[in-house]
């Protein structure tokens, strides 16, 4: 009776020690939407993005996720406008104060991620379409472009948005951040001296002129967060990240 007694005790000992390390061995996933209100005409890209992010963070499964939002935060300069790839909205103290970027950056490293992902729309295409971007040169490379990949392709499968595929940082051409190891154009939250995820992509979602009324809609809003979210888990699942 003894020997069934101790017998079972170490199985439920075992057990509780698998299911305590399944948990730690989940993915941190942190979600960042543009905190831009600047960009188009009559339009918060904050407000889009967030909406996205929303629905993706709500929808299930529920991972171990959160999100860094800069927008309407006090002592820092840029919290609601800038773009990710000037120093002057990003790396630059101003009067002391770190810029809104800065801030969720640090947010983000706080929490120790796997995942990054950004939602931005983009601007000045003309195209209804989604782009993923990727940092140029990061030992990551191949992984973030596979992630960047699917993530656009679940987002255009079930709206409008045509497919325009992965880009490197380095290629808008509108850079003055650029990234030390490489010297090359980067996004400011894309680069490995800043953060601190294994991996990191950046989706730009429609574009602020002629996708402005597609954006601003919930159910569009909704279709792309649940996408995103879908596709995100089948990605982990297949890591063996989930």
């Amino acid at each position: 009776m003894k020997k069934l007694f101790l017998s079972i005790f170490g199985l439920i000992l075992l057990s509780s020690f698998t299911f305590i390390n399944d948990i730690k061995k989940k993915a941190v996933i942190v979600w960042q939407p543009s905190h831009q209100t600047d960009t188009g005409v009559d339009f918060s890209e904050a407000k889009t993005c967030n909406g996205i992010v929303e629905v993706a963070m709500a929808s299930k499964p529920k991972l171990k996720e959160y999100k860094v939002w800069s927008l309407g935060k006090e002592n820092l300069h840029h919290p609601n406008v800038g773009s990710n790839t000037i120093i002057e909205h990003t790396s630059s103290i101003i009067d002391g104060k770190i810029s809104g970027y800065a801030y969720e950056l640090q947010e983000s490293n706080k929490r120790k991620p796997d995942v990054f992902i950004a939602v931005h729309n983009n601007g000045g295409t003309k195209r209804n379409a989604i782009w993923g971007f990727i940092h140029d040169g990061d030992q990551y490379e191949a992984e973030n472009r596979e992630l960047a990949a699917r993530l656009i392709a679940a987002v255009s499968a079930v709206t409008t948005l045509e497919n325009r595929g992965v880009q490197l940082d380095s290629s808008t051409g509108r850079n003055d951040y650029t990234c030390k190891s490489t010297g090359k154009k980067a996004f400011y939250s894309l680069d490995e001296h800043i953060n601190t995820a294994k991996y990191r992509v950046l989706l730009e979602v429609g574009d602020n002129g002629v996708s402005k009324e597609f954006l601003e809609n919930p159910d569009n809003q909704k279709k792309m967060g649940e996408a995103i979210k879908a596709e995100l888990v089948k990605w982990l699942a297949e890591k063996n990240m989930n």
